[in-house]
């Protein structure tokens, strides 16, 4: 009689279940979830497979928003996951995913934001200080006579540069009248040719 009573006294007290890895694998499998919502082609599949008419993974999604906390969002790799299980608290948003058009276009926007973000976050972040206005001198200095750093040119030589024609600032040839070969890897092959029937 006793072994009766026994086991009615253990069929009171419900047994708690408990993780042999302390929930870590639920960890890691709800973290994997999470990040694969970062994938519009897989929200895409989710609706194809009709995953969102089902009220028990509709519940799942909103149990899942316990990451969006700080102390769990920092294993987070993907960031677009949590934009997109808040989205899907949206029917509207979950009937649109179904579409193959709306799968495209969250990519698409998915990726001219990966593209820009970092220009766009610095514009924000980083905006550029204003030009400051020049200090004019004072009145009540008297003004400094420049020293001329080189020496006066004489006005022959003047004369002479002023008619010359101004030269590009990159110069690939030599000026006009210059003494000095020109080194030319495309003429090369042509003073070949007259050396060979000179010689």
């Amino acid at each position: 009689m006793a072994s009766g009573t026994e086991s009615d006294e253990a069929s009171d007290t419900p047994e708690i279940y408990k993780d042999p890895d302390d929930g870590r694998q639920r960890f890691l499998l709800e973290l994997e979830f999470i990040q694969c919502l970062a994938n519009p082609t897989y929200i895409h599949y989710l609706a194809q497979n009709r995953y969102f008419e089902d009220e028990a993974f509709i519940g799942y999604l909103k149990y899942l928003q316990y990451w969006q906390r700080p102390e769990y969002t920092k294993f987070i790799m993907y960031p677009h996951c949590l934009f997109f299980l808040e989205q899907l608290q949206n029917a509207n948003f979950r009937n649109a995913m179904a579409h193959p058009a709306n799968k495209e276009l969250a990519h698409r926007q998915q990726f001219y934001f990966w593209k820009n973000y970092r220009h766009n976050r610095l514009k924000h972040i980083l905006p550029r200080p204003l030009p400051e206005p020049e200090a004019a001198p004072p009145a009540s200095a008297p003004p400094q006579q420049s020293v001329p750093l080189l020496p006066p040119v004489p006005a022959a030589t003047i004369s002479a540069t002023a008619t010359a024609p101004a030269l590009p600032p990159m110069q690939y040839a030599n000026a006009p009248g210059s003494a000095l070969a020109k080194n030319d890897a495309r003429n090369s092959a042509v003073d070949r040719r007259k050396r060979k029937k000179e010689g």
